[in-house]
């Protein structure tokens, strides 16, 4: 007889110690978004997606994902988080708004990757989901919003691919190289609490009256030529 799954975990909601994780990286967000800049044009050179990179690939797709939609609701209401001092919702509608917004589909789609990749952190396939989320899929979206704001589709692809890209890649490597340290230290336990999700035993298993039994027990059902007269 074959045996029922075993029983599977699931982890659901949010602990205590993931909203002090996501309130975390949402600080570092602001950290790196006013302690280092560089003005080219319209868009600055900053280290924010060194930290849209190393929350998900640290803290997963749900608490990664959570932090930086906490940093830009902080930044909408008017904290000056962003370079310059800047803050409220009127940066969503320049030039940086497209990038600032793919932040988000970006950390999802990195968490994601690195699920696929857990309980082993490995740095290439690392270096490689930062390259996809943290770049491709926030490019994606920033370039064309750049291109809108300024009216000039040349100006925001030079500035998207020859002017961030190489310091983006660098980013990628940095975030990949610290994930992959902390992972092989210090792991970081899933965001949730445990759930069990006991999988039901099939039917036959639940039965006890398997008609083999009755042959092995010695116990045999009666032919036509027993019957009595």
């Amino acid at each position: 007889m074959p045996r029922s799954p075993a029983n599977r975990v699931r982890y659901r909601g949010l602990t205590a110690r993931d909203i002090a994780l996501i309130g975390v990286f949402a600080a570092l967000l602001a950290v790196l978004s006013m302690g280092f800049q560089v003005p080219v044009g319209p868009v600055p050179i900053t280290l924010q997606t060194l930290g849209v990179m190393l929350a998900p690939s640290l803290l997963g797709a749900k608490r990664g994902t959570l932090a930086v939609l906490t940093f830009l609701a902080l930044v909408v209401a008017g904290l000056p988080l962003l370079p310059g001092g800047r803050g409220g919702p009127a940066p969503f509608v320049g030039p940086t708004g497209g990038y600032m917004l793919g932040w988000v589909a970006g950390a999802l789609v990195i968490g994601l990757l690195v699920h696929l990749m857990l309980p082993r952190y490995r740095f290439l396939p690392g270096f490689a989901a930062n390259i996809v989320g943290g770049i491709g899929v926030v490019y994606l979206v920033g370039v064309p919003w750049s291109a809108i704001a300024l009216g000039d589709q040349l100006l925001a692809a030079i500035l998207g691919v020859g002017v961030f890209l190489p310091g983006d890649l660098a980013k990628a490597a940095l975030a990949a190289a610290i994930a992959t340290a902390v992972h092989r230290a210090y792991p970081v336990p899933p965001a949730g609490r445990p759930v069990s999700d006991k999988a039901p035993e099939p039917a036959g298993e639940a039965d006890s009256g398997d008609p083999s039994a009755a042959d092995d027990a010695g116990v045999a059902e009666p032919g036509p030529g027993d019957a009595s007269p």
